[in-house]
């Protein structure tokens, strides 16, 4: 499917782009796609079913959100076909997910010895053991309300556990008022693990929603319930703060919290057997319409199946363990870091690498009574971080501490202002950035008194400030003492704390600014190129491609000759492999073990050392990130780490045969192959063996790094 009136200018004829929310939902069925693998461990293929689930709601509550929005508008008769088209393909996507569980998954648990038991299933000494714990555990925190004038429908939650029921009989008053909603509080567990002395060698669970089903009767004593359904609803979760009509963001976003499990529902959840006449009262309280209510077989929030593969006791059914490797050649553990950076930049390869390193940077910093001022950007850190602790020590140890925390950072808001909170007690500078633009910047800045005069450190990365998540997801990290790249970084910190002018950046290349610019300069070069018949490549990783003029450019160049190969993760909307137009646009898409997270952008436009460059980036290729964001890339210099990043974050990329999908010019992926290369496992096997650092020092490289050799 493509968006008929988005067009590229200048092409002939005009190039369609492909549906933005449509690549959304095909990249959740290629992670879908993972849990069908017999070679991927059988908790891990659960798992992959519950992100899809989580990458589901964010879709309704965001994007969905816009689509909605959009098609309400009285002239938007197109938009309400694209919202039909979307609700269509979220539907089949959902009902493939949960044939997928019942009919593939809960059969292969069954087989390994883990069950989850239905009301059904359950013998006698197990269903007492249930009814015991819903007596102790549950009913005490269930209220359940029936409908009537003075008890109007209860307000219900974003993303809740919610029931409905029909009664018969009359309540106590002598009345009838049939229907009653029971909400579930998040604090119980979904997922519940019986004694195993009760389950016969099995590994036995029951979810919590088939212990409020068995007892749903008991909470209506005297009356009958004649028919029921789980149901959840989600809702528009997008915080609408008017940044340039506030004078506190920080509080305006608090009490703009407060409110936003109570959005606009925009997807009503129900269970299949949801009898029609409650589904249509469900669907007349939201005020949904019919192509946005989702009748599912199974629970109604495959998400918390999270807590039945942390409880199950088999680790030959995860993945096995994975140590990310400590650069030691390259930075000792018996040495300071600020001394290994005073020889050369250091670049970190999560999380193939350990990001142990930079906390160690910081903790360094820190304790070091030279080190005078530390100045940080916070996107997404955690509830708990200990880079957060370590700045706030700093703080209370004297020393200037500047942190720039994006209080925007969608759902991660709240954790974001108490960081700020605890930070600003003990003395931190906390700025929110530029109002208007989301900080998305990966910094962190040391400047240390060494003699007479002051040296200045840097950390960046194409990921967020988050050990957590520096396992999970592939990013890199640059480490540095260059003075140009530390003065730089330090200009771009000036820039969000007093918004004024600062002088051009030497190295650093930022949005809203320089980076759009810069990119489209790039790729106009290689353009220019392929038409002189001289050397002409784009090889690009990021996570979305969305930017209409980016794209604009990539099939200029395509169309002048040069070969581009673009990673992209998500959503994209470049049709490649159109004859005449984008035939020599590769697009690939690589899910694996670990999220593509990584962005690294590399252009050739000639036969020399000076005819090329590459970049990391914390920025994807899309107009919020270009325009509406503050964001830094940097080119990488050196040559042997330059060498390193074609090596590890694009190459293998490009010849991956196992977990990568190529789009074709109808939209629609393809997987490469079921055998072959995996680039993900190559890399760790590679950092499992040797230290790429060690080789690249004990053979450094000699000329330039060349061009990406495909």
């Amino acid at each position: 499917m493509t968006e008929p009136n988005r067009q590229l200018p200048g092409t002939a004829p005009p190039l369609p782009l492909l549906d933005r929310e449509r690549s959304i939902l095909d990249f959740n069925r290629r992670v879908l796609a993972q849990a069908r693998r017999a070679d991927v461990p059988l908790l891990e293929r659960l798992r992959y079913v519950t992100i899809v689930s989580s990458n589901l709601d964010e879709f309704f509550e965001i994007r969905m959100a816009d689509v909605v929005d959009a098609a309400r508008h009285p002239d938007a008769g197109a938009a309400r076909a694209g919202y039909a088209v979307i609700a269509d393909l979220a539907h089949a996507l959902i009902d493939e997910q949960y044939s997928l569980f019942n009919d593939e998954l809960t059969p292969a648990l069954l087989a390994e010895g883990i069950v989850v038991l239905n009301h059904a299933q359950r013998d006698a000494a197990q269903a007492r053991w249930v009814a015991d714990f819903f007596e102790s555990q549950v009913r005490p925190l269930l209220v359940p309300v029936s409908l009537d004038p003075s008890h109007p429908f209860p307000l219900v939650a974003n993303k809740s556990l919610n029931f409905i029921a029909r009664l018969g009989g009359r309540d106590a008053f002598g009345r009838e008022n049939p229907v009653a909603i029971v909400k579930v509080p998040r604090v119980l567990p979904r997922v519940i693990r019986l004694p195993d002395a009760l389950c016969g060698g099995l590994q036995g669970f029951v979810l919590l929603t088939s212990v409020i089903r068995a007892h749903l009767g008991e909470l209506f004593p005297g009356r009958t319930v004649e028919s029921f359904s789980q149901f959840r609803v989600t809702r528009d979760s997008d915080l609408d703060v008017d940044e340039d009509d506030v004078t506190n963001l920080r509080q305006a976003l608090r009490t703009g919290l407060t409110t936003r499990h109570f959005g606009r529902a925009i997807r009503l959840e129900v269970v299949h057997s949801c009898p029609p006449a409650l589904g249509d009262l469900l669907r007349e309280q939201f005020d949904l319409p019919v192509s946005a209510m989702f009748r599912v077989n199974g629970p109604v929030n495959l998400v918390r199946l999270n807590q039945l593969i942390d409880q199950v006791r088999a680790d030959r059914l995860r993945f096995a363990p994975f140590e990310p490797r400590w650069p030691a050649r390259r930075l000792p553990a018996d040495r300071p870091i600020f001394d290994a950076l005073r020889e050369g930049d250091v670049l970190l390869h999560h999380p193939f690498e350990s990001f142990d390193p930079v906390v160690q940077f910081l903790r360094e910093a820190v304790h070091d009574p030279d080190v005078l001022a530390i100045k940080q950007t916070i996107y997404r850190t955690g509830s708990e971080s200990v880079l957060m602790d370590l700045l706030i020590e700093a703080a209370r140890r004297g020393k200037e501490v500047m942190v720039v925390v994006e209080l925007k950072a969608r759902f991660d808001e709240e954790a974001n202002i108490n960081w700020a909170e605890r930070l600003e007690a003990v003395g931190a500078q906390v700025v929110y950035g530029i109002v208007g633009l989301k900080t998305h910047a990966k910094l962190l800045l040391v400047t240390r008194r060494e003699g007479p005069r002051m040296q200045r450190y840097v950390h960046l990365s194409t990921g967020n400030y988050n050990p957590r998540t520096a396992r999970l997801y592939t990013d890199i990290g640059y480490l540095s003492a260059d003075a140009a790249m530390t003065a730089d970084a330090d200009a771009v910190f000036q820039q969000l704390a007093s918004q004024a002018r600062v002088r051009a950046p030497r190295l650093l290349v930022t949005a809203p600014f320089l980076l759009h610019r810069r990119m489209m300069r790039h790729l106009r070069q290689v353009a220019a190129a392929a038409r002189a018949g001289r050397p002409a490549r784009v090889v690009a990783k990021f996570n979305a491609l969305t930017d209409p003029a980016l794209i604009g450019a990539l099939v200029e160049a395509s169309q002048a000759g040069a070969r581009v190969d673009l990673i992209v993760r998500g959503a994209c909307m470049l049709p490649p492999g159109v004859p005449g137009q984008t035939d020599r646009i590769r697009i690939r898409s690589v899910v694996g073990r670990f999220l593509e997270h990584t962005r690294v952008f590399y252009f050739r436009w000639g036969a020399s050392e000076e005819d090329e460059a590459l970049y990391l980036s914390s920025a994807d290729w899309m107009s919020r990130n270009m325009f509406r964001r503050i964001e830094v890339a940097w080119p990488v210099t050196d040559r042997a780490l330059r060498q390193r990043v074609i090596d590890e974050a694009l190459v293998p990329y490009l010849h991956d045969e196992v977990d990568a999908w190529e789009l074709d010019a109808q939209g629609e992926y393809h997987r490469v192959a079921a055998t072959g290369i995996s680039a993900q496992r190559a890399l760790m096997e590679r950092f499992t063996t040797g230290d790429p650092n060690d080789r690249l020092l004990a053979e450094p490289a000699k000329g330039r790094a060349g061009p990406v050799k495909t």
